[in-house]
């Protein structure tokens, strides 16, 4: 069975750093990709930044020079360093685990952990 735990969110203040982590367990960690994706109120979800198996990084615009993922395959994990925050990053932030099977991709999502940023 796939699990993907998120950890680390939290209220934080504009300017702050938060750092996100998320363990995955039932999966071959190192051949996914894996990524960090938000969804606020009212909105839809969004990818914020994605780690290939490869080590491939890719990240939303609004977040780049802001937020760095890192993955560390002998501990089944990935985080988000997210630093400079704003007010526009409150979210709720989901891990996802991906791979490219069957024509199509297939994955999980973690249960979230929601980061709030305000004065």
């Amino acid at each position: 069975q796939v699990q993907l735990t998120e950890t680390g969110g939290g209220l934080v203040q504009p300017g702050d750093s938060r750092r996100l982590s998320c363990t995955a367990s039932g999966i071959i960690f190192d051949i996914y990709d894996m990524a960090w994706y938000r969804q606020a109120p009212g909105k839809q979800r969004e990818l914020v930044a994605r780690i290939a198996n490869d080590g491939t990084l890719t990240y939303m615009d609004s977040v780049k020079g802001r937020f760095t993922i890192s993955r560390d395959n002998k501990k089944n994990a990935v985080y988000l360093q997210m630093d400079n925050l704003r007010v526009e990053d409150t979210a709720v932030y989901y891990c996802r685990s991906m791979r490219a099977a069957g024509g199509g991709t297939i994955g999980s999502w973690g249960q979230g952990t929601q980061v709030t940023v305000s004065s």
